[in-house]
């Protein structure tokens, strides 16, 4: 069975407008840069005509995964959150141990699909984020590292994500 994929509401709205991008626009202007170049004639050297088919691939690829992830998705419910725990849509404050106070990191956590590590949006499934789901505030927590070394943090402050 395939694994379930949580996402806030904004998250949810962003992947159907991709999705609806890619149905209604983008696969449009593949469609018309093929029919271009199958004018320049013969397509076994028809550079144009394989860039073209290239992107028809990617673009048919991208809209069955979001198809996929959209099926399985599962809003997360506001009324679930709670103020003083770790959980997708929650704004989060931690600190390494043995760090200075002012270097405490803040990350938003989010479901695999809508992390961005430059806005700061860690996902549920990375060492950080899934060592932090469910902690409270005043835990401490450890996170190993790709490469083994393990951090312990103290999460701070729990919010919810603005």
């Amino acid at each position: 069975m395939a694994k379930e994929v949580v996402v806030t509401r904004e998250g949810y709205n962003k992947l159907e407008q991709e999705l609806e991008n890619l149905r209604t626009v983008k696969r449009k202007e593949v469609a018309d840069k093929i029919k271009v170049a199958r004018g320049y004639g013969d397509l076994s050297e028809n550079a144009e005509y394989d860039a073209a088919k290239e992107e028809q691939a990617s673009v048919e690829a991208r809209i069955a995964d979001l198809e996929a992830t959209l099926k399985l998705a599962r809003i997360m419910d506001e009324s679930e959150l709670s103020n003083d725990t770790a959980s997708i849509g929650m704004h989060v404050k931690i600190l390494a141990e043995g760090d200075d106070p002012e270097d405490a990191e803040e990350y938003d956590l989010t479901g695999s699909t809508e992390a961005d590590m430059d806005l700061n949006r860690i996902s549920d499934e990375s060492p950080v984020g899934a060592a932090l789901i469910g902690c409270k505030v005043g835990d401490s927590f450890d996170v190993t590292l790709p490469n083994g070394n393990i951090i312990t943090y103290k999460l701070l402050e729990v919010s919810r994500s603005k």
